[in-house]
């Protein structure tokens, strides 16, 4: 995306907010006291190499500056004791904080018993943390499953916010690609420190959990800060023009973090995820010419101007695109200034079995309720982006991002357990 919000459930999602819409383009150092550091800003690490604090007012992931890499889970839970979910919880807590500061899970991968299995995989010995980030949500289904089962007692807790997202035109939601009782999100600059973490947490919680579904994803595709160069997404257009900067806490208080006030209590400082995964249909994209290109989005395609502009982050002359234009329809000011916080990724996962590139963005997008974010910009996206045309929503899902772990005690979800 280059621009705005989201015009087709597809296209939109693919682009994002900041720059070309919703859909597509609108984004082992240190010791024992280093992995318990605390943070309560966006969490920015020095280099490419550094870590991340862990434990702060809201978890790192989010407002922290776009990794590379991307490794995203979402597990079904297969337990139905509840004891046994928030015992699982606290050992993933322990683990992510670790792992996030470059060290080993538990007694790590060597030098422990030689009779029995490592606690850690060992596939990221010696590399550096890369700042690597471990973003950790609920499901709608983990406070009543399918079947309308309470199993831990929590149904009672769930927020209002934490809708079933309504289906949306040109939708082509895959079961087994949409959906889950839990997620984690692992970025990080090295995509073998990205897939170490969730290998690791999907080791522990064998038994409790099994992973649902996975996506792997390069080339960031929207930015958090706004200094840094845009990156493109896949169809070749600057992404995230206009995301909502990790730096700018008066805009993610306004658009991203959960108040107090908005309820419940257990969800104050967290924020809501909408994981979609947009195929391309790069095929014909690349058979189109350069003018429709620009036409669709609204911006050209070398410098990421707006029509009618010079320079990427020009005031956009809305009036001047066509009315169907990506940018448009997906821009706050023609959606009541609504935004949304995009961390996109592109993708390619083989071929479809038709000799096409099954490629596309894997968007993600946070934002303090999506009753009042992605839904309505996503309809609007649905019902006209020209973008449409060339992509396809094919899994779905929302989760509830708690706050942060503030301390060594705390862990993930406590509050709504407790």
């Amino acid at each position: 995306m280059t621009d705005e919000a989201t015009t087709s459930p597809s296209r939109r999602t693919l682009l994002g907010w900041g720059g070309a819409g919703l859909a597509l383009g609108a984004a082992a150092a240190g010791g024992t006291a280093a992995a318990l550091g605390t943070d309560d800003g966006p969490g920015q690490a020095a280099d490419s190499g550094g870590a991340v604090p862990f434990h702060g007012a809201h978890q790192a992931g989010i407002a922290t500056a776009v990794q590379d890499r991307l490794h995203f889970a979402a597990f079904d839970v297969t337990t139905d004791d509840r004891a046994e979910l928030i015992d699982l919880l606290k050992e993933w807590t322990k683990a992510s904080a670790r792992m996030t500061q470059g060290h080993a899970v538990g007694g790590g991968a060597v030098g422990d018993l030689v009779e029995a299995p490592p606690d850690d995989t060992g596939e990221a010995l010696g590399l550096k943390p890369s700042r690597l980030t471990l973003t950790f949500g609920v499901g709608p289904t983990l406070f009543k499953d399918k079947k309308g089962k309470d199993r831990f007692g929590i149904a009672g807790r769930r927020p209002d916010a934490l809708i079933d997202l309504p289906a949306f035109p040109g939708d082509d939601l895959e079961a087994a690609r949409s959906d889950g009782d839990l997620c984690v999100q692992a970025c990080a600059d090295d995509p073998q420190v990205a897939v170490h973490a969730i290998r690791n947490l999907a080791r522990i919680g064998m038994g409790k959990v099994a992973v649902r579904w996975s996506q792997l994803g390069f080339g960031k595709t929207s930015s958090t800060t706004p200094d840094a160069q845009t990156p493109r997404n896949m169809m070749g257009f600057k992404d995230g023009t206009r995301n909502i900067p990790g730096t700018d806490a008066a805009a993610l208080d306004k658009h991203v973090w959960v108040s107090e006030k908005a309820g419940p209590a257990w969800m104050a400082g967290g924020s809501y995820l909408v994981a979609r995964r947009i195929r391309m249909h790069i095929e014909t994209w690349d058979r189109t010419s350069l003018k429709e290109q620009e036409d669709v989005f609204g911006r050209d395609k070398g410098e990421g101007a707006p029509y009618g502009k010079q320079h990427e982050r020009d005031a956009p002359n809305l009036k001047a695109m066509l009315p169907d234009a990506h940018v448009r329809l997906a821009h706050p000011d023609s959606n009541g200034g609504i935004r949304i916080l995009r961390r996109g990724y592109s993708f390619t996962d083989g071929t479809d079995g038709l000799g096409r590139l099954d490629a596309g963005l894997f968007f993600l997008a946070y934002q303090h309720d999506v009753r009042e974010g992605f839904v309505p910009l996503q309809r609007r996206l649905a019902r006209s982006d020209a973008l449409n045309e060339y992509i396809q929503h094919v899994g779905s899902a929302l989760f509830a991002i708690p706050p942060g772990v503030r301390d060594t005690d705390d862990w993930w979800g406590r509050a709504l357990f407790t």
